[in-house]
């Protein structure tokens, strides 16, 4: 598991899409739609554009953060979403923590 701090560029979050089984992964190498929903410490929501991890047929799907992204610290939640020919889905909601710096940023 990687520490992820305030101010962090190019952390890449991942998220699989499965079925309701909780185990068949679902193929989104044809989703029209891909993006990780993110809802920071702070309460705030934003949803950023995802990307394949591969190309599609593993069921991932990834955001790399840039410069701004991650800016409050505190317990953060992420959702993946797709949209493909054959419905909608959801991702697990994933938990994770990001840690204050000591230090301002360079």
């Amino acid at each position: 598991m990687t520490v992820i701090h305030v101010g962090d560029v190019g952390t890449v979050f991942r998220v699989t899409i499965v079925e309701a089984d909780g185990v068949t992964v679902v193929p989104v190498s044809t989703a029209t739609k891909k993006c990780i929903h993110f809802q920071k410490g702070d309460g705030m929501r934003v949803t950023k554009t995802a990307s394949f991890y591969t190309d599609g047929r593993d069921g991932i799907i990834q955001y790399t953060s840039k410069a701004g992204d991650i800016d409050s610290s505190g317990l953060w939640l992420m959702q993946g979403y797709i949209e493909i020919p054959g419905g909608s889905f959801f991702s697990e909601v994933v938990q994770f923590t990001v840690c204050d710096n000591i230090a301002p940023g360079a």
